[in-house]
């Protein structure tokens, strides 16, 4: 089992920034994927950036998102600059895994709030 934490979420002002983290921990023996989603109120959840390839990010977050990960901590980070209103939502971190009997699975974090307002 994988266990996901994430961490950094919260109440900014628009132009502001925010770092957010998530942490991987248990029976893992590679990590194939990871990326963070992101879920407003009333609307489907979407992508925002996964790591593959050194980044790839939705066109709403270009420029201003950037994701990156510490392979030895099983980490994956998202800077956040430059956020607007229409950023709020909740951020979920989701990691593609290689566990450590060879079982490939998906695992989500808990969901962390960010609200952009002034």
């Amino acid at each position: 089992q994988v266990q996901l934490v994430e961490s950094g979420g919260g109440l900014v002002q628009p132009g502001g920034s925010l770092r957010l983290s998530c942490a991987a921990s248990g029976s893992i023996r590679s990590i194939n994927d990871m990326g963070w989603y992101r879920q407003a109120p009333g609307k489907q959840r979407e992508l925002v950036a996964t790591i593959t390839s050194g980044g790839n990010y939705a066109d709403s977050v270009k420029g201003r998102f950037a994701i990156s990960r510490d392979n030895a901590k099983n980490t994956v980070f998202l800077q956040m600059n430059s956020l607007k209103p229409e950023d709020t939502a909740v951020y979920y971190c989701n990691f593609d895994v290689i566990g450590r009997w060879g079982v490939r699975a998906s695992y989500w974090g808990q969901g962390t709030q960010v609200t952009v307002s002034s």
